[in-house]
């Protein structure tokens, strides 16, 4: 699995949170920016994260981030392929890889603490897509 990482200012503190935890777990990821809490537009982030997502949907995951996470999961879901869950709890990042096979895990960083916030992504790297009755669900949604 490729993983990349990005947010805007809103998600920025949760965001270097998050990567120094992935660096203690020796999981690889490419962080996309930003690079402080200066404003920015959520929109561009989540455009060049769903991009990278989409070079390889079989194998790249992504973690985008902004205040809420709100904005974020709207602008990465306009990209055909991209399945972007905004996710606050364990329960709802399991199902959202069990049941959707979200490939994008958004999360508010004004709204998750550091420590729920790695067990989300902990869940929602280790669960897998379950398919059967899930499968068509899915493919469903790509025919939108």
């Amino acid at each position: 699995m490729t993983l990349f990482i990005a947010s805007d200012h809103g998600g920025f503190e949760l965001k270097e949170d998050i990567k120094s935890f992935l660096m203690q777990q020796n999981i690889d990821f490419e962080d996309l920016g930003v690079n402080s809490s200066e404003s920015v537009n959520y929109p561009d982030l989540a455009q060049k994260i769903s991009r990278k997502v989409l070079e390889n949907l079989s194998t790249n995951r992504g973690i985008l981030l902004c205040g809420s996470g709100i904005g974020v999961s709207i602008a990465a879901n306009r990209h055909k392929g991209i399945r972007a869950a905004l996710v606050d709890s364990v329960t709802l990042a399991h199902l959202s890889r069990e049941h959707n096979d979200a490939n994008i895990l958004c999360m508010g960083g004004r709204i998750i603490g550091k420590e729920v916030a790695f067990e989300i992504v902990t869940t929602f790297l280790n669960t897998e897509f379950q398919g059967g009755r899930h499968q068509k669900r899915v493919e469903l949604i790509e025919e939108f």
